[in-house]
């Protein structure tokens, strides 16, 4: 733990050696990770990925931020680590890890719990504050803990302040809209989702200038 905490406290400059050294992180020489808690079993983070100040990530497996991706500030993200001889034990194929695609964000002071894999697609924006991912629950029928993964699929847009739930997943070229509760598995891609709990609002077209970047950032 002290030893961790010197590390976080070190210029990036000789942080990310370090990291590579000590855990076999792999860190691309374009990668930035600021002031921030970052300590998975396993980092990969591609060219021009960034993770920003007061972000905690811990009890992951595996954080993978593909090319250009972002993580912004306050988040907090956590898992639950695998092999417990008691929480989870019934789930063979669970896997506590984060992927984010190419180009894809999210923002700032966000809770995203992956004890479950959270899959986040291409130049998808996972925007505005205070959203919750949560991959897990209790199963009342079983009185246990149960995890289900989430997917946001490549550019979709996710509004303010709503909630995903354990098994839910969100279509290519859709947004959910501000406040929305998702608990379930959409196909139909080019929605808006809205609501509580989400339903299928609108189809949107794909002439959007959103659906046609070829950079992760909006101006």
């Amino acid at each position: 733990m002290v030893l961790k905490i010197l590390l976080v406290l070190l210029p990036w400059c000789l942080r990310r050696p370090l990291l590579q050294w000590m855990f076999s992180y792999r860190l691309h020489p374009t990668s930035f990770i600021a002031l921030a808690w970052v300590f998975p079993n396993e980092l990969v983070m591609e060219a021009g990925t960034t993770i920003g100040n007061l972000t905690v990530c811990k009890n992951l497996g595996l954080i993978h931020m593909k090319s250009c991706s972002q993580i912004g500030r306050g988040n907090w993200i956590t898992g639950f680590p695998l092999g417990h001889e008691v929480y989870f034990a019934h789930e063979k194929d669970r896997k506590p890890e984060l992927i984010l695609g190419e180009h894809s964000a999210i923002t700032n002071r966000h809770l995203i719990d992956c004890t479950n894999s959270v899959t986040i697609g291409q130049f998808t924006t996972f925007a505005g504050f205070q959203s919750q991912i949560l991959t897990h629950s209790i199963d009342l029928r079983e009185n246990r803990q149960s995890s289900a993964p989430i997917r946001i699929g490549d550019y979709c847009f996710i509004g303010t302040n709503c909630v995903l739930l354990g098994g839910s997943s969100l279509p290519d070229y859709s947004v959910l809209g501000a406040k929305s509760l998702l608990n379930k598995s959409y196909t139909e891609a080019r929605g808006l989702y809205a609501g509580t709990p989400a339903r299928l609002v609108k189809r949107l077209p794909l002439d959007l200038k959103y659906f046609q970047r070829k950079k992760g950032h909006v101006a």
